[in-house]
């Protein structure tokens, strides 16, 4: 997976650059290929840091955005929107199958 990190008015640091890369890195877990990660990092007026994280995964892109003063909770809270949509994603097929396999069972107890 390569992660693709740029920012504009900010200077993309190494510490912000292994934060990044370190959440992406737990999103992983969810055994979907995750094909490219790209990032963008900016500063908005007011002081609100603002991250926006697109994720290309073979049915299609997931993007995700946040803004906060903090610019590490700006991240979490991309990460964990991020977390949602793989968790929608990889349990999707066994949602459509569980109801099927409801109405079998109760059919089934109706027969009978």
């Amino acid at each position: 997976m390569t992660i693709n990190i740029t920012g504009k008015n900010i200077e993309v640091t190494s510490s912000i650059r292994e934060y990044i890369e370190a959440k992406f890195q737990k999103l992983e877990k969810w055994q979907i290929d995750l094909i490219n990660c790209q990032a963008n990092i900016s500063t908005e007026p007011g002081n609100q840091q603002k991250i926006e994280a697109t994720i290309t995964v073979p049915k299609g892109k997931l993007v995700a955005s946040a803004s906060h003063e903090d610019l590490y909770k700006a991240i979490n809270e991309v990460e964990h929107k991020l977390e949602r949509q793989l968790n929608k994603l990889s349990h999707k097929p066994e949602a459509k199958r569980t109801k099927v396999e409801k109405l079998d069972v109760e059919e089934e107890a109706e027969v009978e």
